[in-house]
């Protein structure tokens, strides 16, 4: 049981980092002017992804400093996401392995 939510923990983790990266790219097509919002396909998924991201960049937002146009939130973000899964899901493994969980 503790081994099927590491890695149901694993798999959204990962769910989220490819969410993450596609509304960056998908922020500087947008910037770049190669889609716009008038096609109701990319409005739609731009909506979306934001609605996704927008609770976890928040609380980073209020902490970092205004590089103007530049959003490094995302960046940070993942660097979290990197940090939960290497150490802390190994953590939890090592953790579930000496309690004879798994």
């Amino acid at each position: 049981m503790y081994l099927m939510l590491l890695q149901i923990l694993s798999i959204l983790l990962n769910i989220l980092w490819w969410i993450i990266i596609i509304q960056a790219v998908m922020s500087w097509l947008l910037a770049f002017n190669v889609i716009n919002t008038h096609n109701e396909f990319v409005r739609q998924l731009w909506y979306v992804l934001e609605r996704i991201t927008e609770p976890l960049y928040r609380p980073f937002r209020r902490i970092m400093p205004d590089f103007g146009g530049i959003d490094l939130t995302p960046m940070v973000v993942l660097i979290l996401l990197i940090i939960l899964r290497g150490p802390v899901m190994d953590y939890l493994y090592t953790l579930g392995i000496n309690a004879g969980a798994i």
